[in-house]
């Protein structure tokens, strides 16, 4: 379930007014909030892999790894190259290149890149660096074939050897698929302006944070951490990056 971005707004303000220390204005939280999501949610990863290495707890509500695991399968997607997909497929030095700008939403990171011919099962292109496929290329042994095909990934190309067409022709397919973790859309706290002058909320208009409301706390933390920089309140600063500090730890423990 996503966080509700009122909630957050409304939350940070009112204990940056508590003591009036200071206000922060719908635009400076709109940035805040951006960045706030991006670290969180590439935190993620971060934590799937500290927790990989540690001994876990099978139970079903304190399997860590589990919890994780499903705060980002919630960014998962694939596209194609069919006729429906966003992703195009040309040949360039002898390489098949998929261009990935097309796809939607912005890619994160990659996943898997598959190949299906319908004559034959589904297989998985092993992704490999530059340098290891141009060697692999030159041996007589390990050379990439259609049943065991390698790609490189540079900038937003796939590039992908040997060099096979997609094709749609019905009994004839041939589809490239490619998996991914997409980027959360950025939060917004939308309003119109009042009688006097004061922002009210715009529900319609608004966007929520897409990360887990599990976080919901880390979140408001982080934008205190970086709202007290902005209300130039070091006490805020202090109390919000200790808190976050502390609950990063418990996180790892």
């Amino acid at each position: 379930m996503a966080i509700n971005v009122n909630t957050v707004y409304t939350t940070v303000l009112s204990i940056l007014n508590k003591e009036q220390r200071g206000y922060l204005t719908p635009f400076e939280f709109n940035k805040l909030a951006v960045q706030v999501q991006l670290e969180v949610f590439e935190k993620y990863f971060e934590d799937l892999n500290v927790q990989l290495r540690s001994p876990q707890n099978n139970d079903e509500y304190a399997d860590r790894v589990k919890s994780i695991e499903e705060k980002i399968d919630s960014f998962l997607t694939s596209d194609n190259t069919t006729a429906t997909g966003n992703l195009g497929v040309t040949v360039v030095g002898g390489l098949g290149v998929i261009d990935t700008t097309a796809a939607s939403p912005a890619i994160h990171r990659f996943g898997d890149v598959t190949f299906t011919d319908r004559a034959l099962l589904p297989v998985t292109i092993e992704k490999v660096s530059k340098h290891e496929l141009s060697m692999s290329r030159r041996s007589q042994f390990a050379a990439p074939t259609s049943k065991f095909p390698m790609c490189f990934i540079q900038g937003s190309s796939v590039n992908i050897l040997p060099a096979i067409a997609s094709s749609n022709t019905l009994g004839n397919e041939k589809v490239y698929e490619i998996n991914y973790v997409k980027k959360p859309s950025s939060p917004n706290w939308s309003f119109t302006t009042g009688t006097l002058g004061q922002y009210v909320y715009d529900s319609t208009n608004s966007v929520n944070f897409e990360i887990s409301d599990e976080d919901q706390s880390e979140v408001i933390l982080r934008i205190l951490t970086y709202a007290g920089v902005v209300v130039r309140d070091t006490e805020i600063i202090q109390a919000a990056a200790g808190a976050v500090s502390q609950m990063d730890q418990q996180q790892q423990q």
